[in-house]
């Protein structure tokens, strides 16, 4: 009996020195506490997610391969389980969890070898976003996506500025906002691609998608020769930096729209001030019209304007500065209104219509209100418009 106690008493200090290590669990648990970093536990609940994977139950392999992440963080299969749980999410269609999971791998395992698939997926869900995916509530698709698909690629760039996603994840940005009619934002977006990766297969793209942000807006505003010329130079620099393009058919297009709407637009001013009887101001623009395309059809509709104009009123009344000397105020007055017609008679003026040269000084500013009868509203007045 003696001799039986010494044993079991040998037996459990052996067991003390060395405690038994229970078998890897064959369920899953999450349980926080739990922080043994053991290779076998790990790569035995990485297999019995992908067992369940393979089984069709993605919700209890999703599961898996979370424990896997948050039991064994620095576990071989730790950064396989967390790129799974992006695919799953993904495969699922929930685009903004899988992009939060990939985001986890990137940040987490910045050297794993899954560090470029994390990527290229990433640039895919924000690919989803930018050609019409919306975001979802509850599985329920409602917001529009460009402002998230912009964040995503603006991700991508952050992760891995010099990876083959970037630049073109840069020029995505461009086309996020150019959808959103921000046509400022998507210039400065389309300028950045060119500037940081001035050799990427994008780049021509964005000095031609630049030029198109302007052309676009020029052919809005009948009159903003300013919008009209920022696109002319842009296309014309896109057809010097990339002449083996396959856009430059329709750059060059897109060219001669732009001069033909300037000449466009310069006749429909000058015709306009012609209507008002302003003909100084009218043989300003036929005379810009003229020298912008010699030789056209209204070149030629603007000669003989200018003709017509000179046998009506004389030679005299339609040059600039052919006034009698007058002094005072509005000679003054005059004087400033005259430069600016000049300025704008010039053949490389871009900028707003000529003003028209006053005849008489303008009004005095309108009084203060003060009694109780002067505080209703005054009407507006609205300067005319071209027609």
């Amino acid at each position: 009996m003696r001799f039986l106690t010494r044993i079991l008493v040998a037996a459990a200090a052996v067991l003390i020195a060395s405690p038994h290590r229970c078998p890897a669990p064959d369920v899953f648990t999450d349980t926080p506490e739990a922080t043994v970093e053991d290779a076998a536990d790990a790569a035995n609940q990485f297999q019995i997610a992908a067992q369940a994977e393979g089984g069709g139950n993605l919700g209890r392999a999703l599961a898996g391969y979370r424990t896997v992440v948050k039991r064994f963080p620095k576990s071989a299969e730790a950064e396989n389980a967390q790129m799974k749980v992006g695919e799953l999410q993904e495969k699922a269609g929930d685009f903004r969890r899988a992009f939060d999971a990939y985001q986890k791998l990137v940040k987490d395992y910045p050297n794993s070898k899954q560090f470029d698939k994390a990527i290229e997926s990433q640039f895919k869900i924000g690919t989803l976003y930018l050609e019409g995916e919306r975001q979802r509530l509850l599985g329920i698709p409602t917001l529009p996506s460009m402002d998230r698909a912009r964040t995503i690629f603006e991700a991508v760039i952050a992760n891995a500025p010099f990876s083959k996603y970037a630049a073109l994840s840069q020029f995505n940005v461009g086309l996020t906002h150019e959808r959103q009619d921000n046509p400022t934002a998507a210039v400065e977006a389309y300028q950045r691609t060119i500037e940081q990766y001035p050799t990427s297969d994008v780049a021509d793209d964005a000095q031609y998608q630049m030029a198109y942000v302007y052309f676009t807006q020029a052919r809005r505003g009948s009159y903003d020769q300013t919008t009209a010329q920022k696109a002319r130079e842009s296309f014309e620099d896109f057809l010097v930096r990339y002449p083996d393009s396959e856009k430059v058919p329709q750059a060059k297009e897109n060219l001669g729209m732009l001069s033909g709407r300037q000449i466009s637009g310069g006749m429909e001013i000058a015709k306009f001030y012609d209507k008002q009887k302003k003909y100084k101001a009218a043989v300003i623009y036929y005379q810009q019209v003229i020298e912008q395309q010699p030789g056209s059809e209204q070149a030629e509709e603007a000669t003989a304007r200018i003709e017509q104009l000179r046998d009506l009123v004389g030679v005299e009344a339609l040059q600039v500065g052919s006034e009698k000397a007058e002094t005072g105020e509005m000679a003054s007055v005059r004087r400033r209104f005259q430069a600016l017609v000049d300025t704008a008679a010039r053949p490389d003026y871009a900028g707003p219509p000529a003003p028209i040269v006053p005849d008489e000084l303008p009004p005095d500013r309108p009084r203060m209100r003060t009694s109780p009868s002067d505080v209703t509203p005054l009407p507006a007045v609205e300067p005319e418009l071209p027609q």
